[in-house]
């Protein structure tokens, strides 16, 4: 397993090592435990600069995930999954909001782009929303305990 962090953006004190051991956990309860991932913590102005050059959407959002196993880049490397890049800025808005800190929603934002990685897709139906949002429940439940 090899977890690439690049943080662009620490303002929020965001615990790389636990980043690293949750993409772990993640990536072993998936069954990816051979898999290369990287990790781009980013700001706004970062994340919606890549949210409208790769998907058209003129603003910031919370995660973008690239997978690497999909489409032209299948045979790149069977163990490369892709990239997942979050904004520190929105989750710690988010978290503020939810009432459950920038840490754990990075952990949720983190667990929603590694499940688009390996094919999760909650905007391709209502089913697979639901299937997505229960594998993400147990992944969290897992990590909780794993980091404790």
């Amino acid at each position: 397993m090899n977890v690439l962090i690049n943080n662009q953006h620490d303002q929020y004190g965001i615990d790389l090592k636990e980043i690293r051991k949750t993409a772990e956990i993640i990536l072993n309860m998936l069954d990816k435990a051979e898999a290369e991932l990287s990790i781009l913590i980013a700001d706004d102005l970062k994340i919606a600069e890549l949210n409208k050059r790769y998907l058209n959407r003129d603003r910031p959002t919370n995660v973008i995930a690239f997978p690497m196993q999909a489409g032209e880049f299948i045979q790149v490397n069977p163990y490369l999954l892709g990239d997942v890049v979050i904004s520190a800025d929105t989750a710690a808005k988010e978290g503020a909001i939810a009432g459950i800190g920038t840490a754990m929603r990075f952990r949720e934002l983190l667990v929603h782009g590694i499940l688009h990685l390996c094919g999760y897709d909650h905007e391709e139906s209502e089913q697979e929303a639901l299937r997505m949002e229960k594998k993400a429940d147990s992944l969290l439940q897992a990590i909780e305990k794993g980091l404790k």
